[in-house]
């Protein structure tokens, strides 16, 4: 019989994500954002993507529960943190609203697509998925944009910082899946991570010849996907390691594509 309370520990586990990639995916773009536009609005468009990271993790308990036709304790205090961290998403898009240039909305709504599919994925337990993965991270990338947009920085170049986030994101989320069925004896088609890769070497690419993205931002692409193609010949690797790999290059990507848009590089 499930309990009638929610213990404190319980309460972590509920209110606090335990998805360690998830970090780096919604810490990364407002990272490069108030680096390239700092100010109020870019704050409020980080307080609503670090808010919408954390009402992740209760709205899947919840929506779990539900969908297995139960109503627990914790479906209700998870429904409660769903519900504060939402509010605590409002309140930042109010502040960058009333703070910063309005068209910070357009990326936001491009964004919406990926965001709802990963809600609804993870409602259907699938959010571990490729494209629930990714989903995930494009959406999140495109707060990136917004941010500069909202501080009056360069249309065309904040989007182009998405573009590179999202490169960053398909070959991350790639390799990490990769080696982790590596680790645990699996067969993994090293010619279709290859293949993400130059993909998205080649769209960044594209991008910055086309003046959108910076080459800067193209240079620490070709840097990750390089480190993945080689690690993928070397001994399968433990989680963490993937884990602390990946938040060192997604800084990386982060940092040297703020730069190449404020150095116009």
């Amino acid at each position: 019989m499930a309990s009638a309370r929610v213990s404190t520990t319980n309460w972590k586990t509920l209110a606090v994500p335990n998805e360690h990639g998830g970090w780096g995916f919604t810490l990364e773009p407002v990272i490069l954002g108030l680096l390239v536009a700092p100010g109020a609005a870019g704050w409020g468009l980080g307080l609503l993507a670090l808010a919408s990271f954390f009402a992740r993790h209760p709205t899947k308990i919840a929506l779990g529960d539900l969908r297995r036709g139960r109503f627990y304790p914790r479906t209700r205090a998870a429904l409660g943190f769903a519900l504060f961290y939402g509010l605590l998403a409002l309140a930042g898009l109010v502040l960058a609203w009333y703070t910063g240039d309005r068209s910070f909305i357009w990326p936001l709504l491009a964004a919406s697509p990926f965001a709802f599919a990963q809600v609804v994925l993870d409602g259907l337990g699938l959010g571990r998925t490729l494209f629930g993965e990714l989903a995930g991270a494009f959406a999140m990338g495109g707060i990136a944009t917004a941010i500069i947009l909202a501080g009056g920085g360069h249309p065309l170049l904040a989007w182009g910082a998405w573009l590179i986030l999202a490169m960053r994101a398909l070959v991350a989320v790639r390799y990490a899946r990769a080696q982790v069925r590596r680790a645990h004896g699996k067969p993994v088609s090293k010619i279709s991570t290859v293949s993400t890769a130059v993909l998205a070497v080649s769209l960044s690419a594209l991008g910055a010849a086309l003046g959108v993205a910076p080459w800067l931002g193209v240079a620490a692409v070709v840097i990750l996907s390089a480190y993945a193609i080689y690690m993928l010949e070397q001994p399968p690797v433990t989680a963490r390691h993937v884990g602390w790999s990946q938040m060192f290059f997604g800084w990386l990507v982060a940092l040297m594509t703020a730069v190449g848009i404020r150095a116009g590089w």
